[in-house]
């Protein structure tokens, strides 16, 4: 890592160590090599790495490494998904023993575990990787100079619709928000038994990837003992209030997802839309298999006429944990599987999981996929261009695990039940804040 002054200060003491007649003195060894050798020599050693990883397949990456490294054996360990994941990861760190080399870590999840030290910055061990990602991928890993993780997959947001619905009821696809509530009404109207579309409210990830394209910046942490907490300015409470009439006016269900009416509801067109991250296309197939070539792809609506703006949803890293006996093999561990072209491609177009790089948000095999389940349609496309569109700088506290379950007990708890979401919206606001306090952050005003 920045190594461009180094090598040139070591070819000035070369050109200038020795004079005519003398001995020449000794040549410095260089930076690079010295790098390089450390590098060589521990992916040459035999050594074992224990990664904790809940994506299905994900051994076809971890068997292409091992065999571009043949001295590296890789454990893949699934110990739970999501809060079971996180909670067997914090037991084995504080417990001092028992933790992986390398972990998929979400993006809300890092700054949690910079706040216990226990995430390595991969800095001095992968050098400068910003230019082989979008700027809102690299930021959501990054702190000034140091790198907390490999992003492995995203969800930037888009909408999936049944075309067959919305051309039954008369309607085309919304451009902007104020058309969705409006194809929302004449949607009802025309089919009185399903709706436009489904807002959960057991999901805080899919809110908070709404407040993203809003351009809401309700989260942010300086890294130390500093959180701030918005949930109360005015992109936030656009959102909030623009759902809140849509389902006091009965014109979107409520329907918890990831549940078996949610499933049923996506397969019998009791819902004609998702909006959903890059993910969701592969998901929908495998829950809707029956509605095969009804579905199209595109973009979320827009707040205003004309733009070109996304959130995301999902999605996760590959961090090594400070404790690694192994950093240098670990950290190319991370990186290799992300980056290195053969399974990054495998990653996109067999285990399904929607890139990050640049480099394969690019690449035509991945983009000119056809799919028949969406009519033909280049659904990686669509997403692709979409990910060109997500919103920088959007922060996390260190601390989402709770806010997201202060979510579903609060703003949740009001789409659920169709109450009053603005006030709930408060309390959310408010919870968040006690609970900062009570454990010793300073919550900026």
């Amino acid at each position: 890592v920045a190594l461009t002054s180094m090598l040139t200060a070591a070819a000035l003491l070369s050109a200038c160590g020795s004079s005519s007649g003398d001995t020449p003195a000794a040549a410095e060894p260089s930076p690079t090599a010295a790098l390089q050798a450390d590098f060589d020599a521990a992916m040459s050693t035999p050594t074992t790495l224990t990664f904790w990883n809940w994506v299905p397949g994900i051994e076809t990456l971890t068997d292409l490494f091992m065999e571009e490294y043949p001295e590296i054996e890789v454990k893949v360990v699934n110990v739970g998904q999501g809060a079971e994941h996180y909670q067997q990861l914090r037991t084995a760190l504080q417990a001092g023993q028992g933790a992986p080399d390398v972990a998929q870590m979400e993006y809300q999840m890092i700054s949690s575990f910079r706040l216990g030290d226990d995430l390595l910055d991969l800095a001095p061990y992968t050098g400068d990787l910003s230019d082989r990602y979008p700027e809102w991928v690299w930021s959501q890993v990054t702190e000034g100079d140091q790198v907390w993780a490999v992003p492995f997959d995203t969800g930037p947001m888009g909408s999936l619709h049944r075309a067959d619905l919305f051309e039954e009821a008369g309607i085309e696809v919304p451009a902007t928000w104020e058309e969705f509530a409006e194809a929302a009404a004449v949607y009802r109207e025309a089919k009185p038994d399903s709706f436009i579309a489904n807002v959960p409210g057991n999901d805080a990830g899919h809110f908070v990837g709404l407040l993203w394209q809003s351009g809401a910046r309700p989260f942010g942490y300086d890294g130390q003992e500093t959180v701030r907490i918005d949930l109360m300015g005015e992109e936030t409470q656009r959102v909030v209030s623009y759902w809140q009439k849509l389902i006091q006016d009965d014109l979107v269900s409520v329907d918890p997802d990831f549940t078996d009416q949610w499933y049923q509801g996506l397969a019998s067109g009791r819902y004609a839309s998702w909006q959903t991250a890059a993910w969701g296309p592969l998901f929908l197939q495998g829950t809707a298999a029956d509605t095969s070539g009804a579905w199209r792809a595109s973009p979320l609506p827009q707040w205003d006429e004309g733009e070109e703006v996304a959130g995301n949803w999902g999605g996760s890293t590959t961090a090594v944990m400070a404790t690694t006996e192994n950093p240098i093999a670990a950290a190319e561990l991370a990186r290799w599987i992300s980056l290195e072209r053969e399974p990054a491609i495998l990653a996109a177009t067999e285990l399904f999981q929607f890139p990050p790089s640049t480099e394969i948000l690019q690449d035509g095999s991945f983009l000119e996929q056809e799919s028949e389940f969406y009519g033909g349609q280049q659904v990686n496309r669509v997403f692709a261009e979409i990910a060109e569109t997500v919103q920088v700088d959007f922060q996390w506290l260190p601390f989402m695990d709770y806010a997201y379950q202060s979510f579903d007990e609060t703003l949740g708890k009001a789409i659920a039940d169709r109450g009053d979401m603005s006030a709930s919206l408060q309390e959310w606001q408010d919870d968040l804040v006690r609970y900062a306090e009570s454990q010793g952050f300073t919550v900026e005003k």
